[in-house]
């Protein structure tokens, strides 16, 4: 392996092991996250004592496992306020979630990828599981559409050329048929897709009239299609008052 990829395997790792704590939300043992992750004991071992020398994780030498540090939870403070400014776009979400009891996510552009950068949780039995940091195809999910309908026609048409380099052949996109997508959400104001990544499953969404450092931001609701049929209205009408209330006027 070379040196880079050396480097790229150990920042892996080292993130894999803090989205691990933040699953368990526990102390947890040397064996426990060698046989999670599948790590040899031995690399794992050197891993973890490196995080503990970078301040990152505490050992307890009694009970014998890691626990991450302050250290690790100060490293974020600053996002949200960068992200969600004074919490305008938090209380649309909670208002959202509770109105219409679904997931409720808040993505953006990534480069040539929508990413999910705040999710609540439905909370119904059966729900749309999605995680904070979760990426969909930018030209291929109805979330990456609605950021993409923020765009010039020009910037479109460079995103895609990128996109299809990217794919095999037959999985390309043609720009006309994406264009036709982009012109019905411009029109309508909001996606609705539909069994686009995962069969019964939707999200309704719209674009937020503020950006947060230059960044184009969409809040969806997402769920089970046959109960986003049935609210449709509803969810549709909660969103344009929410986005009214919560964001325009900042209450």
């Amino acid at each position: 392996m070379s040196a880079q990829g050396s480097v790229i395997k150990t920042a892996r790792r080292i993130f894999e092991v803090l989205e691990y704590f933040d699953e368990v939300q526990q102390p947890t043992s040397l064996k426990e996250m060698s046989v999670h992750f599948g790590y040899p004991v031995s690399s794992a071992s050197v891993l973890l004592k490196s995080m503990v020398v970078m301040g990152y994780l505490d050992y307890d030498s009694y009970s014998r496992t890691y626990m991450p540090t302050m250290r690790v939870a100060m490293l974020g403070n600053w996002v949200q306020g960068a992200l969600f400014g004074e919490s305008r776009i938090l209380a649309l979400m909670k208002h959202m979630s509770d109105e219409t009891g679904e997931t409720i996510s808040l993505g953006t552009q990534s480069d040539l990828l929508a990413q999910y950068i705040h999710v609540v949780p439905s909370q119904y039995a059966i729900r749309y599981h999605l995680k904070s940091g979760a990426v969909r195809p930018l030209a291929r999910s109805g979330i990456g559409c609605l950021l993409l309908s923020a765009r010039t026609d020009e910037t479109i048409d460079r995103l895609l050329r990128r996109i299809n380099i990217e794919e095999e052949p037959d999985a390309r996109i043609a720009l006309p048929d994406l264009m036709q997508r982009i012109r019905e959400i411009r029109e309508q104001g909001y996606v609705f897709s539909r069994n686009t990544l995962v069969d019964g499953i939707g999200l309704i969404g719209m674009l937020l009239p503020i950006r947060r450092h230059g960044r184009i931001l969409a809040i969806g609701v997402g769920g089970p299609l046959d109960r986003l049929d049935k609210k449709k209205d509803k969810i549709l009408k909660e969103l344009r008052e929410g986005i009214a209330r919560f964001v325009e006027r900042g209450e």
